[in-house]
C-alpha cells in the first residue's frame, strides 16, 4: 500500500480524491487533510496567506500518522502567487516540517506537462485576470511556453466548486489554442476528475487539470507509476515491449 498525503484548501472539489483513488485501481490510498483558508478569495495578498508556513504545518501531523510517503500543497494558486523562488521556499519548508518529499500543485504542473512531452501550453483558468497571469509567469519560469490565456474571472473557490460540466467544457474550448501541446485547468476548487477523458478526446490532446496532475505529483514523490487510462493521458503508460 502506498499511502499519499494531500493538503487541500477549505472544501470545495475534494470529492474528486476519492474518485481519483477509486479510478487508480491499485494500492494507492489518497488521504486529504483541509487547510485553513482565511479569506475565501483569488487575489495574491489573501493567496499569500492561505499558503502560509503556519497554515500548512498544522495538517502535516495527520498525515504523518496516516503514514503518508509524500505530502503535496494541493492548491495551484495558492503556491504560484510566491513566484518560483519563493513557491520553491514554501516546498521546501514544507518538507522539512513533514519530514518527506514535498511539493505542490503548481510544480505538479510543470512536471506533468514534461512527463507528456508538452512544452507549449494553453491555459484555462477560474481566476481573475492578474492571478491568472501570475500562473502563466510561473510556467513560463519552468520553462514552458504559454501560448494562450483565458481567466474566467471568478473571485472565490466556492463558486468554482459549483461548476459542473457545462461550465468546465465551456471554458476549455474558449482557451484551447491549435499550437498548444496541451490545455492546463489549474484550479484544484474544480472537478475535472469525471471530465478530463471526454476533454482529451473532444480536443485532441493532453489536458492536464489541478487534483489529477497534485495525485499524479504525489505518486511521482513516492516513486510509482500508475497506468489508469480513464485519468487521461498523464496517467496513461506505454507498455514495455520485450525484446
Amino acid at each position: 500500500m502506498t499511502a499519499l498525503g494531500f493538503l487541500y484548501p477549505g472544501h470545495s472539489a475534494e470529492d474528486d480524491y476519492p474518485r481519483i483513488e477509486q479510478l487508480l485501481g491499485s494500492d494507492i490510498r489518497l488521504d486529504v487533510v483541509h487547510t485553513d483558508v482565511g479569506e475565501e478569495a483569488h487575489r495574491p495578498d489573501a493567496l499569500r496567506r492561505m499558503g502560509s508556513e503556519a497554515r500548512l504545518a498544522a495538517g502535516v501531523e495527520e498525515l504523518r500518522l496516516a503514514g503518508a510517503e509524500s505530502v503535496v500543497w494541493a492548491c495551484t494558486s495558492g503556491s504560484f502567487v510566491y513566484g518560483w523562488e519563493g513557491a520553491h521556499e514554501q516546498v521546501r519548508t514544507l518538507a522539512r516540517t513533514a519530514g518527506m518529499p514535498a511539493s505542490s500543485t503548481s510544480f505538479a504542473f510543470v512536471h506533468a506537462a514534461q512527463e507528456v512531452g508538452a512544452r507549449r501550453v494553453a491555459i484555462a483558468a477560474t481566476y481573475p485576470d492578474d492571478v491568472a497571469e501570475l500562473f502563466a509567469d510561473f510556467l513560463r519560469a519552468g520553462g514552458l511556453e504559454v501560448t494562450g490565456l483565458k481567466g474566467a474571472g471568478v473571485i472565490t473557490a466556492a463558486e468554482v466548486g459549483a461548476w459542473g460540466e457545462e461550465e468546465v467544457f465551456t471554458l476549455a474550448r474558449q482557451a484551447d489554442a491549435a499550437e498548444a501541446d496541451a490545455l492546463l485547468l489549474p484550479d484544484t476548487a474544480l472537478r475535472t476528475a469525471a471530465h478530463v477523458a471526454a476533454l482529451e478526446k473532444e480536443l485532441g490532446k493532453p489536458v492536464l487539470t489541478a487534483n489529477l496532475v497534485t495525485v499524479w505529483e504525489g505518486l511521482r514523490l513516492a516513486d510509482r507509476r500508475v497506468n489508469a487510462p480513464n485519468l487521461g493521458a498523464l496517467f496513461t503508460r506505454e507498455p514495455i515491449v520485450q525484446v
